[in-house]
């Protein structure tokens, strides 16, 4: 597995897919989205496609962006079963991210 990148069009059937979903909002010249990557990837790889991850670069999803009220970057949005639950704005620590995808 790997993080899933993700936009305006496939979004939110990847975020209805049930269970819990993790999304990264981001854009290609912000510095701590591409910080974020590694993190994300090794998450991805810990969780073995058990928790997705998907990327919407902002630039190219500008709908998804504000239809989730995405200000700043990075923000990661926590979905269960379709529904947003938890926004992580900034770049956090990779157990920030596995908390709040466990709770």
């Amino acid at each position: 597995m790997s993080v899933q990148k993700v936009n305006d069009h496939t979004l939110l059937q990847s975020v209805k897919r049930g269970g819990t979903v993790l999304v990264d909002f981001g854009a290609l010249w912000c510095a701590p989205c591409r910080r974020l990557e590694p993190i994300l990837e090794e998450l991805d790889r810990q969780w073995d496609g058990k928790v997705p991850i998907f990327q919407v670069n902002v630039d190219e999803s500008p709908e998804s962006a504000a239809a989730y009220g995405v200000m700043s970057m990075p923000t990661v949005i926590v979905f269960k079963d379709g529904q947003p639950v938890r926004k992580l704005v900034g770049l956090r620590p990779a157990e920030v991210y596995r908390q709040a995808a466990a709770e």
